[in-house]
């Protein structure tokens, strides 16, 4: 049977009920590249202007737990619906949604059909309602894409499982021996990286290829989608005992590019690969738009909760030894780690501190839900994913109902509510900060020099686009700091004098000579109060080239 009939007789056949829209996409060949073969590159025509995530700032969303609107004390869809104009003022133009497919577990992370939406978010048609809202107040979606594995009770691995002469066994990955995530099935052992309820697929058969570029383009063309989260990417084909980042994943990965971005140039995609740093996002140049740099948010992390500057220069010099443009996406922590507040062991001005480093960095930041606020999380997961915490109202202003997991205690002291009405508060922080962001050029997508302090107390760096000059500095210490200096190692300026406009408040500081291009030993202020931050604007005095 050649490719094309196969594609029609899988998407007709009955066992799709697990894998098909409830209005089935007329049947189209999707390009089947082999994963081990090179594929052909995707068009190189996008302008700077359609790369819409360069000035992004996303907020991640786990439906369940944002806001219920039905009192089941789950969340849906009409909730996000409903919130977006809190999210559209707290500077976010883009939303990133964690598994909205069915699924038998909470989290969503093991599919049972991709064409289809979780029911307890709502509809199909809530979604695109939600969909449609947003992008009226131009906020683009993209959501989580699992390709990775699907759920061991996904109709294909049932059949595959049932029969070892199914037409599906193939779609997954079998062995006849044991060992490390390796599964019993019947007639063999599956592999499954996770595990057992997640068995994974078989992107060395082109068929599973197939059936996942339509699911990807029943996304983007029909329901109109903005790009997708790839799931544990760097999982995606083993070659033998290297289980992560192979040769066949890198390949399989440009077929996919190639068809998602001839599906619409516009497209985004943001890989999972996790610990990944600069030098990992560089492999996977034609493969994804960006992938999540690990190595700068444990920098930041680390250096906001150690007080020092050295795990976030560390960061950098690894970061701009490999990329020099901010083509990554920039985080403080997501859905699988101890919430940002938790880690810093509930002190805000830290807190205030990340969030200023975040959103004065290159890249394309992304904000976990919650995170503006303070909320706290530790493991397990279903803890850092709790619901949001709106008011002090009953479950947090969450649910009328029972929640499906109880808000943490704190919910009548850190909320939404509480924070609107108090200027000094993180939340506003938070909208401060991408209000400048956006602003700024030099701050979304402008160069970034790490000055010297002279005290690693302090962080500086310099952002710069075009003529704009933005100074960045912190004083991690939660102590006043004096001794301190900022030196500049490349020449950027034409010889003058500058003078520092604090976009933050009235700080006045002092103004910056520039000699042979550079400067050194320049103190804006005499001291620096504890867990203090800083964002001026240079501008010009006399003798600066236009």
């Amino acid at each position: 049977m050649d490719m094309k009939k196969l594609i029609a007789f899988i998407l007709l056949t009955s066992i799709l009920i697990g894998c098909a829209p409830a209005t089935q996409p007329a049947p189209r060949a999707a390009p089947l590249p082999d994963p081990v073969q090179t594929a052909d590159s995707a068009p190189e025509t996008r302008s700077a202007s359609a790369q819409w995530w360069r000035d992004a700032v996303f907020y991640e969303i786990f439906v369940r737990s944002f806001y219920d609107t039905n009192g089941n004390g789950i969340g849906d869809f009409n909730g996000i619906t409903q919130k977006l104009d809190y999210i559209q003022d707290l500077g976010v133009n883009a939303i990133w949604l964690m598994p909205i497919h069915p699924s038998p577990s909470y989290h969503g992370y093991d599919v049972l059909n991709y064409y289809a939406v979780n029911p307890e978010y709502g509809s199909m048609d809530d979604f695109r309602n939600l969909l449609s809202e947003a992008h009226d107040k131009g906020i683009k979606i993209i959501i989580d894409l699992v390709l990775n594995h699907t759920s061991s009770q996904h109709p294909f691995f049932a059949d595959a499982n049932r029969d070892r002469n199914s037409k599906y066994r193939d779609w997954y990955v079998w062995s006849n021996n044991p060992g490390d995530h390796w599964h019993q099935g019947n007639g063999g052992y599956y592999y499954g990286f996770f595990w057992g309820g997640m068995p994974d697929l078989n992107y060395r058969n082109p068929d599973a290829t197939s059936q996942m570029f339509e699911v990807t383009r029943y996304w983007i063309e029909d329901i109109g989608i903005d790009g997708f989260r790839i799931d544990a990417a760097k999982h995606l084909i083993e070659e033998g005992d290297k289980l992560e980042n192979t040769e066949a994943t890198h390949e399989w990965f440009k077929g996919f590019y190639t068809f998602y971005k001839n599906s619409n140039q516009n497209a985004y995609t943001v890989g999972e690969i996790y610990g990944a740093g600069a030098f990992l996002a560089t492999k996977y140049t034609q493969q994804l738009d960006h992938i999540f740099n690990f190595e700068l948010a444990s920098g930041i992390m680390n250096s906001v909760n150690g007080e020092s500057n050295t795990g976030v220069n560390s960061a950098w010099n690894f970061t701009l030894n490999d990329i020099t443009n901010g083509e990554y996406a920039t985080f403080l922590t997501n859905h699988d780690q101890n919430r940002v507040m938790t880690f810093l062991n509930g002190n805000e001005d830290k807190a205030k501190l990340a969030a200023v480093m975040l959103q004065t960095s290159p890249g394309t930041p992304f904000i976990y839900y919650g995170e503006e606020i303070g909320m706290q999380g530790k493991k397990p997961d279903e803890d850092i994913r709790l619901p949001m915490q709106w008011s002090a109202d009953a479950n947090a202003g969450f649910t009328t109902g029972a929640p499906w997991r109880a808000p943490d205690a704190n919910y009548s002291q850190v909320n939404v509510a509480v924070q609107i009405e108090d200027a000094n508060s993180l939340l506003n922080l938070y909208r401060t900060l991408t209000k400048l962001r956006a602003e700024h050029p030099a701050l979304r997508t402008g160069s970034i020099s790490v000055l010297e302090t002279g005290n690693t107390n302090v962080y500086a760096i310099l952002r710069s686009k075009d003529d704009e000059y933005i100074l960045v500095m912190v004083n991690l210490k939660g102590m006043t700091v004096s001794d301190y200096a900022l030196s500049l190692a490349e020449k950027l300026f034409s010889d003058g004098t500058l003078s520092p406009l604090s976009l933050m408040d009235t700080t006045p500081a002092a103004p910056l000579t520039i000699t042979d291009g550079t400067f050194t030993e320049y103190k804006p202020v005499s001291e620096l109060p504890p867990y203090q931050a800083y964002i001026f604007q240079l501008q010009t005095i006399t003798n600066m080239s236009p």
